[in-house]
This record gives structure tokens, sequence and C-alpha cells, in this order.
């Protein structure tokens, strides 16, 4: 896979102005935008329409999770709103992913292109100690590991990891199993919440599929060089 189709650049702005600008700087460096929480609730899915305007496509980060039913009727929306990839928690388990796949499915009955659907496994700003907190006492990765395991019996396409769990997923769930990495940070750039990150040449190297960069991007003085040199980063 080429470089530029690996990157994904999280669009996490105040404003639908900022959002916009960005796009158009990122043109040339960057197909896929991550549009999460914050900007969905601020923007609405007018931002969407926005995105596949301009010929990008979407990652949708909602981080969905809920009974069933409701997760159904998301991933049928959110397909009908031509999203490329989106996430459901793995933690609202195996019936609720199960859903997911079927929501996505139905659109797909209606001439839709199915998304990647893909397991929020353990998010990368947590470490042991967090996880514990939640009362959950095995590692982190095997956590990681049994939600993939989990997520790819449901029928999902992959899940969202640290690069760090990446290669061990591989090994367990095949080449196929896509792996979407966040928490990634350039050497130049600040870990900010960040805990187990990677560089996206480390990234690459473990066998994360498509990478997440927000702040190293969007806060840079050039957004566009910014993204250039990540990208040169994963070629190296």
């Amino acid at each position: 896979m080429d470089p530029r189709e690996r990157l994904i650049v999280a669009l996490d702005v105040e404003h639908l102005h900022e959002a916009e600008e960005l796009v158009e700087k990122l043109a040339d460096s960057a197909d896929i935008f991550k549009v999460g929480i914050a900007p969905f609730t601020a923007f609405g899915p007018g931002l969407l329409d926005v995105l596949g305007e301009k010929g990008k496509k979407v990652f949708l980060d909602l981080k969905v999770h809920d009974i069933p039913n409701t997760v159904l009727n998301a991933a049928y929306q959110a397909a009908r709103k031509n999203v490329f990839m989106m996430n459901f928690h793995c933690l609202g388990g195996k019936a609720m992913m199960e859903a997911a796949v079927k929501g996505a499915e139905k659109a797909g009955e209606e001439g839709r292109r199915k998304p990647l659907l893909l397991g929020v496994t353990v998010l990368t700003s947590m470490d042991g100690e967090g996880l514990r907190e939640t009362g959950i006492g095995a590692s982190v990765e095997d956590t990681v590991l049994k939600f993939a395991s989990m997520a790819k019996e449901a029928g999902l396409n992959g899940v969202v990891a640290s690069a760090r769990e990446a290669k061990k997923i591989k090994e367990k769930l095949g080449e196929g199993f896509v792996i979407v990495t966040p928490g990634i940070r350039p050497e130049w750039a600040a870990k900010g919440d960040q805990k187990r990150v990677l560089s996206p040449k480390e990234a690459i190297k473990e066998g994360a599929d498509y990478i997440v960069v927000g702040r190293p991007i969007i806060k840079a003085d050039d957004p566009a060089a910014a993204a250039e040199k990540i990208i040169e980063e994963m070629e190296g």
C-alpha cells in the first residue's frame, strides 16, 4: 500500500472552516480524514458531505458502544453516508459487534458500499494501571488480543489498537485483519496525553495498515509539510 493511502489525518478542530482549510491544504498528502466525536458533535454529518464532495474518505470515529439494535442502526446510517471506515467499542461485546455487521450489510443490500468495521481495543492513552482501574486485571497486551479475537469472530474487518500490539495481532489473526493505529508521534513531535505510542516508521514495521495522526499535522505551521514528512518516515 502506498504510504499516502495509509495516512489518516484527525480533524480535531474547533471550527468548520478550520476543517475545510485543512482538507484543502492536505489535498495532495492525505486521502482519509478522521471525524471524531468532538467535530461530529460540533458540525454534524454535514462535515461528512464536505469530505465526500472533495473526494476524500471518512473514518467515522465515534467509538459506538450501545445495545445491539442501536448499534445496528448506527452502522446502517453510517454506511448510507458512504463512510470508508467506522469503529465500535469491543467492550460492548460480541453480540453488539455482530449487530454492527448486520447494519452495514443492510445498507449494502441497498447498493451502498460496506465500510470497514473496526473494534476499539484499548485506548492508547491507557496503560496497565489505567486498565486495572476499569476492573480488567489482565495485561494490556492480553486484553487487546482478546478483544481483537472477539472482533474477528463477530465479523469485523479489523481493530483500532496501538502499534505496540500490532505485530501480535497480525500473528494471531492474519495479515488480512486490518489494524488502524492512533497515538502515532513522529520523533520531532510531543507525545501529549498518549502513552503507548510509536513513530510512523515503527508502526508500519510492526504491522499497522493505517496510522492516525492529529496534532503533529493540524497544529503545524505548515500542515502539508508535516504530512509529507510523516509520509517520508513511513517510506523510510
